[in-house]
């Protein structure tokens, strides 16, 4: 087959929608006046089917929307269906699975790390407690508290923690060592 030649072999431009078919057709290749209105007549006869299977998707988009109006279903409820079948579609998809997998052991290794630190952070916190420097310190502060006792006139109620504590002994020992006003004073 020669190019131009009519056959299946050929490399035409093919016509855009909207274009004239006519126009396309090459300078060179001459159609006879019957293969013109053939062509013709059958791009009529596409037209029309294309302008009737518009009408007919019209009609029955209308339908739709009836039968949907007589059956209670708005746009909303379909939005809401459509959104519902999209995600049970995602959640049965294998990389969604696995994903879900994947975090679910990351979530329960991280839970098992934290509760590792906890215990870690309460065996230190009990190893600190019981060591010699914390013992030392801590008789140290029960003999400030002794010490303000006998001082201020007799023990103080129960209840207080070592917060109170620390507080008060820091507040007795800022008072001892800061001169009176009286004190600063030249005397006239």
């Amino acid at each position: 087959m020669e190019r131009g030649e009519p056959g299946l072999l050929r490399t035409d431009p093919v016509p855009e929608a909207g274009e004239d078919a006519a126009a396309t057709i090459s300078v060179t290749e001459t159609l006879s006046e019957e293969e013109q209105e053939e062509l013709r007549s059958e791009l009529a006869k596409v037209e029309e089917e294309i302008q009737t299977l518009s009408q007919v998707l019209a009609a029955k988009e209308k339908h739709l929307a009836e039968i949907k109006r007589k059956l209670g279903i708005s746009s909303l409820q379909e939005l809401r269906q459509n959104i519902a079948k999209g995600w049970q579609d995602v959640t049965a998809t294998p990389a969604y699975k696995k994903t879900s997998e994947t975090l679910s052991q990351a979530g329960q290794k991280a839970s098992a790390a934290f509760a590792s630190v906890g215990s870690v952070i309460t065996k230190k916190l009990e190893d600190v407690k019981n060591s010699p420097t914390f013992k030392s310190f801590e008789e140290k502060v029960e003999n400030l508290k002794a010490s303000r006792e006998s001082k201020v006139g007799g023990p103080k109620p129960a209840g207080g923690d070592f917060g109170d504590v620390l507080n008060s002994t820091a507040s007795a020992s800022a008072t001892a060592t800061e001169p009176l006003p009286e004190q600063t004073r030249a005397g006239p």
